[in-house]
């Protein structure tokens, strides 16, 4: 399984840029808008393998929700990354000694949030730093050597294929409209029609039909698609 995020952010175009970012490189993201908010999901559901905490925050501050967060037992191993346009030494320091285990500066590229982001998880041992493959049911996709199998026979698919088939096994019983596959499989900069996904699916099934897989990968009508392990 990816490691879970969640990230603490109060502006929606910054939080849900970070959830794009992270999920793009496989990781499963919660989001909160609020310290109050982010410590009721925490209450009420699994603990996440990393928090990403914005320093300004409406309310109790990133500083006050990371100590509240280090106090709890339960909670004081998830690894904590600061974000926030305060660069000064002192400002670091503070973040610091109220228990984050690293700190970034705004601006910052997504490319270095993700390799900070992947050093602490590295650091923390909560999760593995590299994922080798992702099984559900007969089907394993094997993300070092870019081959996926059912039942350790392998499959022939095209790259394009194989993007769908990674983002819908890292993302399982969950439906996508074509308008979110897009985004998330060809990028949003890319522009391309809808219906070019429903083609790449209908590809995929076929080569998954060849190995009497194809239900694993679902059509919601009205909606979109979805990758069940209940196939």
């Amino acid at each position: 399984m990816s490691a879970a995020i969640l990230v603490l952010e109060d502006e929606r175009d910054i939080r849900e840029m970070l959830a794009f970012c992270l999920e793009q490189a496989g990781y499963q993201v919660s989001q909160a808008a609020t310290a109050e908010r982010a410590l009721s999901m925490l209450k009420s559901e699994p603990a996440p393998d990393l928090l990403l905490v914005d320093w300004m925050l409406p309310g109790a501050s990133g500083i006050d929700f990371t100590r509240k967060v280090k106090r709890n037992t339960e909670l004081a191993s998830v690894p904590v990354i600061m974000l926030t346009a305060r660069g000064d030494e002192d400002d670091r320091v503070q973040g610091l000694e109220a228990g984050a285990d690293d700190y970034v500066v705004k601006p910052f590229s997504p490319r270095e949030l993700l390799a900070r982001v992947k050093a602490v998880l590295r650091r923390s041992g909560t999760v593995s730093a590299e994922k080798e493959a992702i099984s559900h049911g007969r089907i394993t996709l094997d993300l070092a050597s870019h081959r996926v199998t059912v039942d350790q026979e392998l499959l022939h698919l095209g790259p394009t294929e194989f993007r769908i088939l990674r983002f819908f096994m890292e993302h399982p019983e969950r439906v996508y409209s074509r308008t979110q596959l897009l985004d998330s499989v060809w990028g949003q900069q890319v522009v391309v029609e809808e219906r070019t996904v429903d083609v790449h699916i209908r590809r995929l099934r076929k080569v998954l039909a060849e190995a009497g897989v194809e239900n694993y990968v679902q059509t919601v009508r009205g909606t979109g698609y979805r990758f069940s392990r209940m196939a």
